[in-house]
């Protein structure tokens, strides 16, 4: 059973109209109905002709796009369909009529390059807001077969994203089909289910992610962290702890800005933090040494051989992590994902399963005061602030890095 937004995609390609816009919550059915349509379109329309798919990357291409294809029973019973990993191209035939359906990953500046030269009768971006503009338009100008069309999804951004503000806001002048979805509008989600995404987000990740709405970020990026329910004390401390999770210890390095260590457990259902280290260079007027941090950080950890544990490091602290490694510690790169792993943090605050001891006190205070910076949202930029974020950014590091997809709610992004 399809829902009516997804019957009007598969109606679509016969409105005349050159460009669709799919828009929305995420799970809301989007992108299965939209990349079954552009296939059935295609087939029905060209023969021996070029096609191009893409996402973020060519990877969330194939899990989003191409793998969901794949597995479509009406496709497989009318159409020969062939994929090639190693040249990303998918080969649909039917009969004596054949096109082929290349992939492609848009995922910086630089990526327009892959597509340049290629020429297409028509082009599916998905997660087109992630996409930099350059590679977009690039796309869209390969596009020069006669009645050609353009597909677009994806999950809302900043209002002033480029994309929100010339295609959707000009939707008409684009002679364009505009469609919003929300999770209603996916048939095959139940109650529930709709339910348990609603709890993973809050604040503008809620707005964004279950209402479809393109928003800024703007005032305290964890307004859902609460003293009461998310600090924990001594009396609060599970018995055995460093016995019964995984321990970790994430870095933030700093050499003029502070330094932070967090001690971070896991025992399958809670994440603890259960102590910090923090050195400000400016407040005690004293920089200390690679050296002197790896000491500090061995101290921290403890010498007990039964708790020495992997240590996440900030990214670009290539100096440190030289000092740790000789000194025989296990250290891990920082995944800096920088906007994946706010969401992800606060959605672990949002269900009370991010616990922080109540003797983290920078790491609490820095929490209440991490903030969005309005102004580069105004760009159509979405970024914190860079200040009173150490304890934040290791903690940050820890998520996206050490914790499974699964512990925040992501099984595979769909959209």
């Amino acid at each position: 059973m399809l829902s009516p937004k997804q019957i009007k995609i598969l109606k679509w390609p016969y409105t005349g109209h050159t460009a669709l816009i799919c828009d929305g919550a995420v799970r809301s059915g989007k992108t299965s109905i939209m990349s079954l349509s552009f296939i059935l379109w295609a087939m029905g329309n060209f023969n021996h002709c070029n096609f191009a798919m893409c996402g973020k990357t060519v990877g969330s291409a194939e899990r989003n796009i191409i793998q969901p294809l794949l597995g479509v029973t009406y496709l497989r019973e009318n159409f020969s369909l062939d994929y090639s990993r190693s040249t990303h191209q998918l080969i649909v035939r039917r009969g004596k009529k054949q096109n082929c359906f290349y992939v492609f990953g848009g995922k910086d500046e630089s990526s327009y390059m892959l597509i340049q030269g290629i020429t297409l009768a028509g082009i599916l971006l998905d997660e087109v807001a992630l996409m930099p503009r350059s590679f977009v338009e690039q796309a869209l100008a390969r596009c020069s077969v006669s009645n050609a069309k353009f597909w677009f999804n994806c999950n809302p951004d900043v209002s002033e994203h480029w994309f929100n503000k010339e295609w959707i806001k000009h939707a008409g002048e684009k002679d364009a089909t505009h469609l919003h979805f929300t999770m209603e509008d996916n048939p095959s989600l139940s109650e529930e289910t709709i339910a348990r995404y609603k709890s993973l987000y809050s604040g503008v990740f809620y707005q964004r992610y279950i209402l479809g709405l393109w928003v800024a970020g703007d005032g305290v990026i964890y307004d859902m962290f609460n003293r009461d329910v998310n600090v924990y004390t001594d009396a609060q401390r599970p018995q055995g702890l460093p016995y019964l999770a995984a321990r970790h210890i994430s870095c933030d390095y700093g050499t003029t800005n502070p330094q932070a260590y967090l001690d971070v457990y896991d025992d399958g259902e809670r994440v603890w933090v259960d102590r910090e280290y923090r050195w400000d260079s400016r407040k005690e007027r004293l920089q200390k040494t690679d050296s002197e941090y790896a000491d500090e950080l061995q101290s921290f950890m403890g010498a007990d051989p039964q708790f020495l544990c992997p240590v996440i490091v900030d990214p670009s602290a290539a100096s440190f992590k030289v000092e740790l490694s000789r000194r025989g510690v296990y250290v891990m790169d920082a995944d800096n994902d920088v906007l994946n792993g706010i969401r992800r943090v606060a959605q672990l605050l949002s269900r009370r399963v991010l616990m922080i001891h109540e003797s983290c006190e920078g790491l609490i205070g820095e929490l209440g005061s991490y903030v969005w910076d309005e102004k580069a949202a105004k760009m159509g930029v979405e970024k914190p602030i860079k200040t009173m974020d150490h304890g934040p950014d290791a903690l940050r590091y820890y998520v996206n890095t050490a914790l499974p997809k699964w512990r925040y709610g992501e099984e595979k992004v769909v959209i």
